[in-house]
């Protein structure tokens, strides 16, 4: 079980603590929404979803960047990073579809 909870620390550092704190704090907003105004859930996790993606753009230019100015760098390298870059949106899209799950139960029902 600390292995587990290990991993996942590990995971939340490596995809950047300020946005996977501010997509945390979304699914936070999500479940106060769902208790308070349900018609804002979706929206909360579709604001998550959009802020996982754009963080993984913002990183994938600044490798680049990197990538540019280096001469010689090793493929392991470069997909490390790539996996490293995808966390934000794995994070976000996991938000989104609590968001939509949680959305679909508290719907009205006809």
């Amino acid at each position: 079980m600390l292995l587990l909870e290990s991993n996942v620390f590990m995971l939340f550092i490596s995809g950047g603590y300020v946005t996977m704190t501010i997509i945390s704090l979304l699914l936070i907003g999500i479940f106060f929404a769902a208790w308070k105004a349900p018609n804002w859930v979706k929206e909360i996790g579709l604001i998550a979803f959009a802020f996982g993606f754009m963080s993984t753009l913002i990183g994938f230019v600044q490798a680049a960047d990197f990538l540019q100015a280096e001469a010689d760098i090793s493929p392991n390298v470069v997909w490390g990073g790539v996996k490293v870059g995808l966390i934000p949106v794995i994070y976000g899209s996991i938000v989104y579809i609590i968001s939509l799950v949680i959305r679909l139960i508290k719907k009205p029902r006809i």
